[in-house]
């Protein structure tokens, strides 16, 4: 994640504290063949703006999950009701994927299927995130994957003890708005503590910008 001083991670505020490719740079170092993003980072940056409305609602009410295509890596997009539209079924030169729950309609899941789209749906009300990570990594290969968007689905794997690796760019500049989301953010467990990190490494990568990697500590 690109964040500001104070841990805030809007995109139109970290575009204006560091506008260089630093961020897609060490992207690419990280070597991960596939990633991650919520539905509204993918709203903001993949989708359709015209959401899919259904013509009927009913849930597809079980688990179940469609390989559309096999590759070396997805874009991965977290939609746990099935409200994104695409235009397309390939992203940033990956197959997309869509996750949602088992409360998906139906009808979203077989347009999915007609536009050539992979898909999970599991978790009856809410996607399942340790089992959604265990059917991407057994049937569709995903070993190593990034998460890239939005600080309440950072929030969600950290909670749920999914992640191994922190990396993130600070930028020179400072946010300080009431109410924008922080890199990890949305854990409404107040007395969850402190997630302990061991430093790997500090690289500064522009003139005012620093690349922290860090592993969780068990």
């Amino acid at each position: 994640m690109m964040e500001s001083v104070d841990g805030r991670i809007d995109c139109d505020m970290t575009e204006q504290i560091d506008p260089t490719n630093a961020y897609y740079d060490a992207l690419d170092k990280l070597d991960c063949p596939s990633q991650l993003m919520g539905r509204v980072t993918m709203q903001m940056h993949y989708a359709d703006a015209e959401p899919f409305v259904p013509s009927d609602k009913t849930p597809i009410g079980q688990e179940r999950f469609y390989v559309a295509t096999r590759a070396a890596g997805y874009t991965v997009a977290l939609d746990t009701h099935g409200t994104l539209h695409w235009s397309q079924s390939v992203y940033d030169n990956r197959p997309l994927l869509v996750i949602t729950s088992e409360a998906c309609p139906k009808e979203y899941l077989d347009y999915l299927t007609a536009r050539h789209i992979s898909w999970i749906a599991i978790g009856k009300e809410r996607i399942d995130l340790r089992l959604a990570m265990n059917r991407l990594s057994n049937e569709f290969g995903v070993k190593r994957l990034a998460i890239t968007g939005g600080g309440h689905i950072n929030g969600a794997f950290l909670e749920a003890g999914l992640i191994d690796e922190v990396s993130v760019m600070i930028g020179a500049g400072i946010d300080g708005r009431k109410g924008m989301t922080a890199v990890f953010d949305g854990i409404e467990d107040i007395n969850r503590p402190a997630t302990l990190l061991r430093l790997e490494s500090v690289e500064q990568v522009t003139e005012s910008t620093v690349w922290l990697k860090y592993t969780i500590k068990q």
